[in-house]
């Protein structure tokens, strides 16, 4: 298993402002000088990941206070030039921000050139409050998601003359790429599923495949790519194909760890932090998601422990632990948690490991990331893969 390290690099000292912590919360809440330590100070961990043998994920949002990073290929293009061997992982580029898909291509060949081969590349939907700062329509967006694939893939791709392209959102006279990427014909290509109908999308295109604090639901989610990749390819995939992103809070002893635990937590708990008319706008999701949605509770759409307790916002450490959300404690403890996930999702390869969330500091961040890598990485990467016949997600007794 590959560990990537991942931090949303958040403006925390903003947490304690009342109310919404995306589109409107306030600019004077954000002091430059502070924002400059928090970035430079995200950076020297992700130059630390490298050292330590770690990989790196970087992503983006936009007008909110819990992730500065508002282009994951600017940071990207600094690690390209700073860092010697972790691969590089944008996770993603949120194509209902970007007008040009050329200029996202463009980016990712820069980039690639930059890092010698290192870059992967995610292509993601976005999140639907970005919208209203892109000021892009939400209907009709995965039409224009998939014809801004197709250009941003010829584009990195092409080995022959200039072409033109005259789609139905986007034209240009001359597509010419310079500099052309390293890895051909393209980086490898990642999307984000939350649903086996979604894996079962991206199974069929052969990409890696990752879903975000999806719990126990990860094992349709692979389940469904395995299905799609072994239909059109004939074999099963490797698990590198698959990923899982969760919190991991370690630390020598236990009261350690939860301590660390309880400082992340506020990425949960600040995620809840939306105003409701920028949740869903008309159009952004699929009908039949929003039929879902309409017919289920309020908690229906909450991670659910084993058992099958749904999670509150602000639920207990052991709560979002019995989830799959966060692993937490010893090197020893944090192992045998990650083992018997990966046993009862039937198995992955790659581990987005988010380990800095939240509040948590520069010093325990370190920590974390050191004792991960020195004392569980090795082991995790003896992880083999697990039939799926084979696991059960059971219920604790």
């Amino acid at each position: 298993m590959k560990i990537w390290q991942f931090t949303e690099q958040a403006y925390h000292p903003a947490f304690e402002t009342p109310g919404s912590m995306r589109v409107t919360v306030p600019q004077n809440c954000c002091d430059p000088d502070v924002a400059h330590n928090l970035l430079n100070r995200y950076l020297d961990e992700y130059l630390l990941a490298d050292e330590l043998g770690l990989n790196i994920m970087v992503n983006e949002h936009h007008a909110a206070a819990t992730c500065m990073s508002t282009s994951c290929m600017t940071t990207l293009a600094i690690l390209a030039r700073q860092t010697k061997q972790a691969r590089l992982l944008a996770l993603g580029i949120p194509l209902a921000n970007r007008s040009s898909p050329l200029r996202v291509a463009e980016e990712i060949a820069l980039v690639d050139a930059l890092s010698n081969g290192r870059l992967e590349v995610g292509l993601v939907k976005g999140a639907s409050y970005e919208l209203f700062m892109s000021n892009r329509q939400p209907t009709g967006f995965m039409d224009r998601f998939w014809e801004a694939h197709d250009l941003i893939l010829a584009a990195l791709a092409n080995e022959g003359d200039n072409f033109s392209w005259e789609g139905e959102h986007f034209h240009y006279r001359t597509v010419s790429m310079w500099p052309r990427p390293v890895q051909q014909p393209h980086p490898p290509i990642w999307m984000t599923a939350s649903s086996a109908s979604s894996s079962r999308t991206y199974g069929a295109m052969g990409y890696t495949c990752a879903t975000f604090l999806s719990g126990a639901v990860a094992r349709s989610v692979f389940a469904g790519y395995r299905e799609a990749y072994a239909e059109k390819f004939g074999v099963q995939p490797h698990r590198d194909k698959l990923a899982y992103l969760a919190l991991i809070a370690c630390a020598s002893d236990r009261e350690t760890a939860f301590r660390r635990a309880e400082k992340m937590k506020s990425y949960f708990t600040t995620a809840a932090r939306l105003e409701p008319q920028y949740r869903n706008p008309r159009g952004f999701s699929p009908v039949e998601a929003n039929v879902r949605m309409l017919r289920a509770d309020a908690n229906a759409m909450r991670p659910k422990t084993r058992s099958g307790v749904a999670v509150p916002v602000d639920g207990t450490i052991e709560q979002y632990m019995d989830a799959g959300l966060m692993f937490v404690g010893t090197p020893d403890e944090v192992y045998d948690q990650l083992e018997r996930f990966h046993t009862e999702t039937g198995g992955f390869g790659n581990l987005l490991m988010m380990g800095q969330a939240g509040e948590l500091d520069h010093e325990d961040t370190v920590d974390n990331l050191t004792l991960m890598a020195r004392e569980v990485a090795p082991r995790l990467a003896e992880l083999s893969d697990v039939p799926m016949d084979d696991v059960r997600y059971e219920a604790v007794g």
